[in-house]
Formats: C-alpha cells, sequence, structure tokens
C-alpha cells in the first residue's frame, strides 16, 4: 500500500516539478511519475540534512518530506536540462 502512495504522490510531485521547469509539455504521466520518485531519492540524499526532512521513498508523508523531495524533482530536471540543452530553464 505504501508503493502504491509513493507513485501518486511521486507523480503529482513530479508533475509540479515539470510545471516549474516548464518541461511538462515534454512530458507524460509515466516520465513525471519517475521524476517525482527519482527526484524523491535524490532530494533525500542531497537535502534532507539541509531541510530536516526524509524523501517520501521512507514512508513519511509531511510537509518537509514532500518539500524534499519536491525539491528534489526540481534538482533533478535542472540536470536534465543542464545535459540537454546546456542550460538550466
Amino acid at each position: 500500500m505504501t508503493w502504491l502512495i509513493i507513485i501518486v504522490v511521486g507523480g503529482i510531485l513530479g508533475w509540479l516539478a515539470s510545471i516549474v521547469m516548464r518541461t511538462d509539455a515534454q512530458q507524460g504521466i509515466v516520465l513525471n511519475v519517475v521524476v517525482g520518485i527519482i527526484g524523491a531519492i535524490l532530494g533525500g540524499i542531497l537535502l534532507s540534512g539541509l531541510i530536516g526532512g526524509a524523501s517520501i521513498t521512507t514512508g513519511t508523508f509531511d510537509i518537509r518530506s514532500l518539500l524534499v523531495s519536491f525539491l528534489g524533482a526540481v534538482i533533478l530536471l535542472a540536470i536534465v536540462n543542464l545535459f540537454r540543452r546546456g542550460r538550466v530553464r
């Protein structure tokens, strides 16, 4: 049951991150879920010590974990844009 919630929340966070980074027209729902989940893992590694929350992949769903996961998805899309276009949008 937790994996289903992680997939749904990861999809929503990936979609919101794609709107912020202006890549929403290039992504479908599957890529939004992938970006949300991988971004949550990346955010857990990079930002959990700074913000103090864990990522959504640990099973916690408070505001700090959502923020860490969202920022991780934004960072992931910025890295992808950097390699794809040569600049961050």
